[in-house]
């Protein structure tokens, strides 16, 4: 017996059991459902479901849908297919897929606009976009407030490249982040994540907050500057920063690490990074005794930072213990942990500011330049620099809904 294709659209106010009724329906007449589809804006149902059905029952199956749609008082649309363009459709499926995560304090149309034609021109559909926040206050922007979209692309870019350096462009500009990863099995399974401390999951540098107690604050901050821009080796910035500490008492460690200035969002991402069964791990050109303080802070599971020596007067000595934690080591980290985590480099996720950071974040799967220098930037494939640390959620696709009040709470 013959079939259509029959594509029906359904619009209108959102309420429970409409698609049930729906179903039914279609139940009756043994229809088979090829896609469906269902979004929800405002309160405003949008519902597509494209179905096959015998020829002789056609007729029936419109007319019981639209006296149901007329009784619920929505909108219905039916929209014959040839099986030729089905065809066409379902070829289509199998090309890669790939998700843009567009964050920022707020998103405007301008800045939607943008992104869209950003992709239209490397050749993707978009298939689906989605709101990853929760909604924005009508009041304008409070603190905490921040607003997610992500695309579903469908494709390969012309030059991905070029579309990755386009959008970094584009968030410079518009004030806003941009994520392009490609939606395989990697994205959906991170399980290790490294970070930076200082100037990352801190608001500040730890040897600069020594340098200060220390009498030469303005000498260090120099060269700490000069070292994350990159322009001199880190290595050697660090041995002249740590002799201008010589002489300094150790008590001072324990009153700055009671008073680090956390960074935004790092609470919050925390504990979701642990609830959700992620390794952490810091890498650190600091110095282990704050990482080991932010460690039962925060539940840490690696930490890795540099050793100040101290005397037996209990004064720094103006050396350290041990090989330098640089950029270098770092990214040797971050591949001994997955090593021994049995993680694939390609599920790790590397967050950073620093020049001595891209080694790191150029190695890991996903590599987050937050809050960065601008060397750090131009390298980096993705980056945050309008909101907090818990920007990071948003990019692992986690959904403000996913998280319970506790973790809401968190926020700082």
């Amino acid at each position: 017996m013959k079939e259509e294709l029959i594509l029906i659209q359904i619009t209108g106010e959102d309420r429970p059991g409409l698609t049930a009724s729906i179903m039914e329906i279609l139940a009756v007449y043994d229809c088979g459902v090829l896609d469906i589809g269902q979004a929800d804006i405002h309160n405003t149902l949008s519902l597509g479901i494209l179905i096959r059905v015998n020829e002789d029952a056609s007729g029936h199956v419109m007319k019981n849908v639209l006296f149901k749609t007329s009784e619920l008082g929505v909108n219905v649309r039916f929209s014959p297919v040839a099986r030729e363009e089905y065809s066409a459709w379902v070829a289509l499926q199998g090309k890669n897929r790939y998700i843009l995560t567009v964050l920022g304090r707020k998103l405007e149309a301008r800045q939607m606009a943008a992104v869209a034609k950003a992709v239209a021109e490397q050749g993707f559909n978009i298939d689906a976009i989605k709101r990853l926040t929760g909604r924005a206050p009508l009041d304008g922007p409070r603190e905490g407030v921040r607003a997610c979209i992500e695309f579903s692309l469908r494709g390969d870019p012309k030059d991905r490249a070029t579309l990755q350096g386009e959008l970094m462009q584009l968030s410079r500009e518009l004030g806003m982040d941009c994520s392009l990863q490609k939606d395989d099995m990697f994205r959906r399974m991170r399980r290790l994540i490294c970070f930076d401390m200082d100037s990352t999951l801190i608001k500040t540098e730890v040897i600069d907050e020594l340098a200060i107690r220390a009498g030469v604050g303005d000498q260090v901050k120099e060269i700490t500057a000069r070292a994350m821009r990159g322009e001199i080796d880190f290595k050697e910035s660090f041995t002249e920063r740590c002799k201008l500490l010589k002489g300094l008492d150790i008590s001072v460690m324990q009153e700055i690490a009671e008073n680090l200035p956390i960074t935004e969002g790092a609470d919050r991402l925390m504990y979701v990074l642990k609830r959700s069964g992620y390794k952490i791990a810091i890498l650190s050109g600091g110095f282990t005794f704050f990482g080991e303080y932010l460690q039962k802070r925060w539940g840490i599971d690696y930490v890795y930072a540099n050793e100040l020596e101290v005397g037996e007067d209990g004064r720094l000595t103006g050396n350290y213990v041990g090989e330098i934690v640089d950029g270098r080591r770092k990214a040797e980290l971050l591949r001994l942990i997955a090593q021994v985590e049995k993680v694939d480099i390609h599920q790790a996720i590397a967050v950073g500011d620093g020049a001595n950071d891209l080694p790191m974040l150029s190695e890991a799967g996903l590599g987050i330049a937050f809050h960065a220098k601008p060397r750090v930037v131009e390298n980096a494939k993705q980056s945050i620099n309008t909101i907090g640390l818990d920007g990071v959620l948003y990019f692992l696709g986690f959904k403000d809904r996913y998280l319970d009040d506790k973790a809401e709470g968190r926020i700082k």
